[in-house]
This record gives C-alpha cells, structure tokens and sequence, in this order.
C-alpha cells in the first residue's frame, strides 16, 4: 500500500494563503466603517457610497474602461488578421515576423514605456488618449496574435476548400466558415488584453496627460497622500469583474479544448 504524503497539501494551502489572503483582507476591510487599515470596527457600505461621490476615481475608471475597449477592439483586429496572414502564407520572413509581434510580451514595460516616450516625442504627438490607445494597442496585440494563431493551425484546411467548392468566395468563405470557430480565441485573446490595459501603469505613466488619467496612475499618485479606503471598495469591485472575466476565459477555453479533441 502506497503511503500518502501530506507535505504537498500543505505546500498548496501554504501557496493559497500566500496569494489570496491580501485579496481578502482588502474585501473584508472594504466594508469597514473605520478609516484605520487595521482595526475592523463595524460593517458598513460607506465607503462604496463614498466612492460612487468620488468624481474623479469614477472617472479615472471611465477612462480605464474606455481605453481597455478601444485598444482590445483595435488589438484584436490587428492581432485576428495578422494570426490569419501568416496561416495562409508561406514566405520566410513569416517566422521572423511572429517573433517580433510577440517582442512586446517579452520586454520589461519600463523600455517599452520609455521608447513610446521617445517616439511619441520624436513625432509630437500630444500625450493623451491616442498616446495611450497606440500603447496599449501595441502591447495587446500579442496576447490576440498568439491565441488565434495557436487555433488556426489547428483547424481542418478541408473546410474552407469545401466552402470554395461550394460556390462561396474567399472572403465569404473566411467570414461564415473560419471566423466563427476562431471567434472563441479572440475573445479569450480579447479578455486578456482588456485586463492587461486595465491593469498597466508603467506605459501609462510615461505617454498619459493630466486630462485623462487612467484608474491605475490616479492610485499610484494617491499612494503619495495616502490611500482611503475607497480604495479597497474600487479593488473589491474590479475584482468581481476580473473573476466573471476569468470565468467567461476558463469558459471559452473548455469549449476550444473540447473543438480541438472533436
């Protein structure tokens, strides 16, 4: 009889209180009715009524919401066509290409920030909203890049012949046949990248303007008088919405890996 070793559900629970206990303590003092981090008096809602008065976290969130669906909306585009081209062609500069298209995932984002300085600079481009979206564009793309591609290799090349056959066009062919199955990938891809714009502040430091900041620079120039609780109620609410988009991820992933095994 095989003896069971207990260390490996100790080493997880250890891992689990390591990661998720902050989560907790943030949504458990975000009904605090205290001011002080570290004494939990009585439970209240103040500070969600607090935050919903708060004009300019509200908009900072606005403007985060704003951006990550602009970019993700561009992202995708870019990155479904891009996965699609190099699927379809075969030239030698293919494998070249998807290297670079990736570089942006691999770059610490204090270069990456810094070079977006310096070429926004360089072409006197006005910081502000389009700065930010051409940023967040450029390091979402990836993330979209990899996810449709890593399907489109995998799908029947029979279908879209068969369409062709059938009398449909390329481009209807495209639209009717591959597009729906590659649709679960992009908006895997697309979930991804809206968290990864949503959550960014290094780019956003360097190429934003104090005419539209963004939820993430507004709390870090907080921290240097001091975060409020609001803070912990806008957390707790951002992370009920990163949790439905992880379930909608975990959701999407399920069904691209049942397609894959059918």
């Amino acid at each position: 009889m095989r003896k069971k070793y207990k260390f490996p559900y100790f080493y997880l629970a250890f891992i689990s209180i390591l990661m998720y206990l902050p989560f907790l303590v943030v949504v458990v003092f975000s009904f605090n009715e205290s001011k002080l981090p570290t004494i939990f008096t009585n439970f209240s809602f103040k500070w969600y009524k607090e935050l919903f008065y708060n004009k300019r976290l509200l908009e900072s969130l606005l403007n985060s919401f704003l951006l990550g669906i602009f970019s993700t909306l561009a992202s995708a585009v870019i990155g479904t066509i891009g996965a699609v081209g190099l699927a379809k062609t075969h030239y030698k500069l293919n494998k070249p290409v998807s290297y670079i298209a990736t570089l942006p995932m691999m770059i610490p984002e204090i270069i990456l920030a810094m070079v977006f300085l310096a070429f926004f600079s360089l072409l006197s481009l006005p910081f502000g909203f389009v700065t930010l979206l051409i940023a967040h564009t450029a390091f979402c793309v990836p993330y979209i890049l990899i996810m449709v591609s890593s399907t489109i290799n995998t799908l029947d090349k029979e279908l879209e012949e068969a369409a062709r056959d059938l009398g449909a066009s390329r481009r209807r062919a495209f639209i009717d046949i591959i597009l729906p199955l590659l649709f679960p990938s992009i908006l895997s891809g697309s979930i991804l990248a809206f968290a990864m714009s949503l959550d960014d502040v290094v780019i956003s430091v360097f190429v934003n303007s104090p005419y539209f900041v963004t939820l993430p620079v507004r709390v870090y120039t907080q921290l240097k008088t001091g975060v409020t609780p609001e803070i912990n109620a806008l957390c707790t609410i951002m992370l009920i919405i990163c949790l439905i988009g992880i379930t909608i991820y975990y959701i999407l992933s399920n069904k691209k890996e049942k397609h894959k095994h059918d």
